[in-house]
């Protein structure tokens, strides 16, 4: 499977809390709900194509305890058969299989990576992570992640967990696609391509 991650950042790089005030209050973060206010009809339907190419789900254990707790009573949401029916993947140390109901849920304990690795050599198309920066930030760092969906809103909250925080593993990416929303959620589509390129400009044409 292919692994992907898609995250929703403000301008200023934060993945933290995007859809509540009290959807992650971790560290005192009290700027929740800032990508509420830009969803539209264009991006939720570009969220439900990016849906259907899933074949199982990867988190953290904080997302996931918040979409197992919320999906399971959106029975009529559109995105609620996929996210309540495909496998989902836990990479937790703590997680304990009677705390994970959210059927069909695997544990994955121990060395993330290593796990996820596996994981990814089965047959199918998308693994994809929402949310889970930390997560994402390891398997990046591990140069598991193949495809990085980037909707970035346009606000800055000015603090809060960022995906891409200071002394996080270098990365090059390969910009495959980009679109903006009406509401102006700039969607931009990457593929990994392993260790970035240097070099020094020298001027002219």
């Amino acid at each position: 499977m292919k692994l992907v991650v898609q995250e929703f950042l403000t301008l200023d790089g934060v993945s933290q809390g995007p859809g509540a005030p009290d959807e992650d209050t971790s560290d005192g973060f009290t700027r929740g709900g800032w990508f509420v206010p830009h969803l539209d009809e264009a991006f939720e339907a570009l969220a439900g194509e990016w849906l259907a190419e899933a074949d199982a789900f990867l988190f953290g254990r904080r997302t996931y305890e918040n979409f197992a707790r919320d999906w399971p009573r959106m029975t009529d949401h559109p995105f609620a058969a996929t996210l309540n029916g495909l496998p989902k993947y836990v990479a937790s140390n703590t997680l304990t299989a009677s705390e994970a109901t959210w059927n069909p849920t695997t544990i994955l304990s121990g060395d993330a990576p290593a796990q996820v690795a596996e994981v990814k050599r089965q047959p199918g198309r998308d693994l994809q992570i929402h949310g889970s920066a930390r997560l994402a930030q390891s398997l990046l760092a591990a140069g598991l992640v193949d495809e990085l969906r980037l909707a970035i809103a346009p606000v800055v909250v000015g603090e809060g967990r960022r995906l891409f925080p200071a002394g996080g593993a270098p990365t090059g990416l390969r910009l495959t696609s980009h679109r903006t929303t009406p509401a102006g959620v700039s969607v931009h589509i990457f593929a990994v391509t392993g260790s970035p390129d240097y070099a020094a400009y020298g001027g002219g044409a």
